[in-house]
């Protein structure tokens, strides 16, 4: 028999007041361009001071034989098992403010039980707001200002709105909660930042500093960015190299430099070139699927 939702997770007995307290979350599995969301998370926890104060019973929730955990072999025997984890930490910002930070695997099925298990730490914690980040490909040069994008259960919480007003793409479970929970009367947003689609596959920190400088204007806390801003300016430096040393590279650069420009002159969509009709929601949920498929599984 299935478990309940509420019997998905186990939390520790020394949970302190957490009344009005934030959530962020993100989950590996789904899009992450530049690897925006995954860079934030790992930035947060080497940061600031953490522990962990739920787990959820993660083998009724993954597919262990489409996405493999690690083990190590020594020599003659089996070492260690890099056993996956979806866990709530407590975390601490700058100035002492507690925070809650979900992330682990996407789960592969049982999303609606997810969702609801979620809720009920919502409810039970008191969380004012949940937060979610992640990087999307899109025809933008890595020499202009980054955009991130917002969209939220109330038009109140929404920061920038997307380009684009109707389409249809592929689901996941960060948007799952975020529509689940505003249903239920609880505020909840997220962040898409703008990654170059010529480095969609890459990790790029300019990114994750973009939904990181969001995460904070939405809610307040104080977040240590310096590391990640130096990681950040060292990566654009050694962009900048490779991209000079290709002329095909460097044209297709200031290709987008142009759109891009034109754009924010107008009220042109970036999605498009002046004179190209705008693609419908069929196709741009096809391209979205397309750099799903080139993904790796892992």
């Amino acid at each position: 028999m299935a478990q309940s939702p509420d019997e998905l997770f186990e939390v520790d007995s020394d949970v302190p007041d957490l009344d009005g307290t934030v959530l962020l979350h993100h989950f590996d599995g789904f899009m992450d361009a530049g690897s925006a969301g995954s860079t934030l998370v790992e930035h947060l926890l080497e940061v600031h001071e953490h522990r962990v104060i739920a787990r959820f019973d993660v083998d009724d929730l993954i597919d262990y034989r489409a996405r493999r955990p690690p083990m190590t072999f020594d020599t003659d025997h089996w070492q260690d098992y890099a056993a996956p984890e979806l866990a709530v930490h407590l975390v601490h910002d700058a100035a002492g403010t507690p925070f809650l930070l979900l992330t682990g695997p996407e789960p592969d099925r049982r999303w609606e039980a997810v969702v609801a298990a979620v809720r009920t730490l919502v409810e039970r914690w008191g969380v004012r707001l949940t937060v979610g980040g992640h990087g999307i490909p899109m025809a933008v040069p890595h020499t202009r200002e980054l955009s991130v994008i917002s969209h939220a259960t109330r038009p109140e919480l929404v920061a920038e709105k997307a380009p684009f007003s109707r389409v249809q793409v592929p689901g996941n479970l960060s948007a799952l909660l975020e529509l689940r929970l505003g249903e239920a009367g609880h505020d909840a947003l997220g962040f898409a930042a703008y990654v170059p689609h010529y480095l969609a596959q890459t990790t790029y920190p300019t990114a994750a500093v973009g939904l990181l400088e969001a995460v904070t204007a939405a809610t307040g806390l104080v977040l240590g960015t310096d590391a990640l801003r130096e990681t950040a300016k060292r990566t654009d430096a050694e962009i900048t190299r490779q991209v000079a040393e290709s002329a095909e590279v460097v044209q297709v650069v200031e290709a987008l430099e142009q759109q891009y420009d034109a754009y924010a002159e107008s009220t042109q969509n970036l999605l498009i070139a002046e004179g190209e009709p705008v693609p419908s929601a069929d196709e741009l949920g096809a391209e979205f699927e397309r750099f799903l498929a080139e993904q790796p599984r892992d």
